[in-house]
């Protein structure tokens, strides 16, 4: 298992990426352009909104304007999955339940602008989730490595 701690701000997006490379490199490229691009969305989204506010004392105090980006392998049903992490401890928020859907049927020049980074990493990804416990915010994506139909 690898992680990185990052100051949560946009400043940390090329850290965060080098991160990536050097962790999955050679082994994952056929998804490493799928995990970066969720990972900046995600960690775009943290930086603008998690820590709005003052710190709370507490016992995450320490970790406030912070966040963590880790992976490792797993197995479900006997399929293998990259899962790919990102953990805050800022205010709750669950973005695949609370930011609003896009209307993608909508012509590009009626789109309002932005909104579709969520809706971007749940379609690169196979599985994603959400928990909030314990002062924490974690968003776990799951990427597919074998690429063969389960029996």
């Amino acid at each position: 298992m690898s992680r990185i701690l990052l100051p949560a701000t946009l400043d940390s997006c090329a850290p965060a990426m080098a991160f990536l490379r050097d962790t999955l490199g050679d082994q994952h490229e056929d998804i490493l352009g799928f995990v970066e691009l969720a990972v900046e969305e995600l960690l775009v989204n943290v930086a603008r909104y998690a820590y709005a506010g003052p710190a709370p004392d507490g016992e995450h105090a320490d970790k406030w304007g912070q966040l963590e980006i880790g992976c490792r392998s797993v197995s479900m049903d006997n399929t293998p999955f990259l899962c790919v992490w990102i953990r805050d401890w800022g205010k709750p928020f669950d973005p695949f339940r609370e930011a609003p859907s896009p209307d993608t049927q909508l012509d590009v020049d009626e789109r309002p602008i932005g909104g579709l980074g969520v809706h971007l990493v749940k379609n690169v990804s196979a599985h994603h989730c959400y928990s909030g416990d314990d002062g924490t915010n974690t968003i776990e994506l799951y990427f597919r490595l074998d690429q063969t139909p389960a029996h």
